[in-house]
């Protein structure tokens, strides 16, 4: 059997490192915040290259409190991709401002610049780009746009800690970008877990201020806040996981490779790289109009696969009354239909990879 993804993997691996981080944070009684957290953060905005990381309790909170902190609201508009996971649009949602997608490149599956003036409005407030699969959204254009009409932008970078995008980590190209510790990220805590990272001092402390009941000093209350703290036994674990997140890392990009090399040929559309981009390869994801007949061929041979992913957030019930037409975002639509993920992860084996390649060269 080769599982899709092997969440025990890593701790076996650094089983001595995270147990001996978990009994320092046992030993120290401090279970809230506190210097454990603070030493992550300092170490994870170093390893982003900006001056701030502010750690909440999980993604979602992340993007959600971004973007109070950009004090985004109701009546405003944000961009968003019409191709992404959920947690992308209910963070706008969360805050009462709307969601405005906008179709991807279908290339990388990344958020289209050139589609976005043409869904700008006087309310829109915001552009919130995702660095989907690990792969890096085109930067420059996106923020160009931002710039010339006063908008604020916070990066998805649930799926890309360790991507670059030309030359320089993911974390403090715009205005913050939000990210995911989930266990199966390529940084992951054994729960979960979020920060937000950014150069703008104000923005930061408004994080921290917001994430803690709005509270800096004890039982005094400046707004009305959030309980939403990274704690610190999950700062322990992610701080010895970020020590080896390149090293990880590289050993995705030589399955990935592998993998671009093995399937060529195959009739599948793999995963594109623009040459500026050096992707985390969070995922591989490739595509197929049989894509439910492939998955099926690879399950049949004891290899899971995942979906990511089958229903795009307009089709989702939970934004039924939003009234988007029914052939609203065709290209959206067409990779919820196509896409098929590949098992990857630092500790994937070489020889698991190429029975992948050989299972798909059989059946395509």
């Amino acid at each position: 059997m080769i599982p899709f993804l092997d969440l025990k993997a890593p701790h076996v691996e650094l089983r001595a490192e995270i147990d001996a981080a978990i009994a320092r944070v046992l030993d120290s009684g401090w279970y809230i915040l506190g210097p454990e957290v603070e030493v992550f953060e300092a170490e994870f905005a170093a390893y982003c290259q900006v001056d701030h990381a502010v750690g909440v309790a999980n993604g979602l909170d992340a993007l959600h409190l971004a973007l109070r902190a950009m004090d985004i609201g109701p009546g405003d508009e944000v961009i968003v991709p019409s191709n992404t996971y959920i947690a992308t649009w209910l963070a706008v949602s969360q805050c009462g401002a709307l969601p405005v997608p906008v179709e991807p490149v279908e290339a990388t599956h990344n958020l289209d610049p050139a589609r976005i003036e043409a869904a700008l409005t006087r309310r829109t407030k915001a552009i919130l780009p995702v660095h989907l699969y690990g792969q890096p959204a085109d930067l420059d254009p996106i923020l160009a746009i931002a710039r010339s009409h006063g908008l604020r932008t916070l990066e998805d970078g649930a799926q890309a800690h360790g991507a670059r995008y030309k030359g320089r980590r993911i974390g403090g190209h715009g205005d913050a970008v939000a990210w995911s510790f989930y266990p199966g990220k390529n940084l992951g805590a054994l729960g979960d877990g979020g920060a937000v990272t950014t150069n703008d001092p104000e923005l930061a402390q408004r994080l921290r201020v917001l994430r803690n009941y709005g509270s800096q000093v004890k039982y005094v209350n400046e707004v009305q806040g959030w309980n939403s703290r990274l704690d610190p036994l999950q700062a322990a674990v992610l701080r010895v996981k970020l020590a080896h997140l390149d090293a990880w890392n590289a050993r995705r990009a030589a399955l990935a490779r592998l993998y671009l090399d093995g399937l060529a040929g195959t009739g599948l559309v793999l995963p594109a790289v623009p040459e500026w981009a050096d992707p985390a390869w969070h995922l591989f994801v490739v595509r197929h109009p049989r894509r439910d007949a492939l998955q099926q061929a690879l399950a049949d041979a004891g290899i899971g696969t995942l979906i990511h992913y089958p229903i795009p957030p307009h089709k989702q019930q939970a934004y039924a009354e939003a009234g988007f037409a029914s052939d609203a975002f065709p290209l959206a639509c067409t990779l919820a239909d196509q896409v098929l993920s590949l098992p990857m992860g630092p500790q994937l084996s070489f020889g698991a990879a190429t029975r992948v390649i050989d299972v798909i060269r059989q059946g395509c």
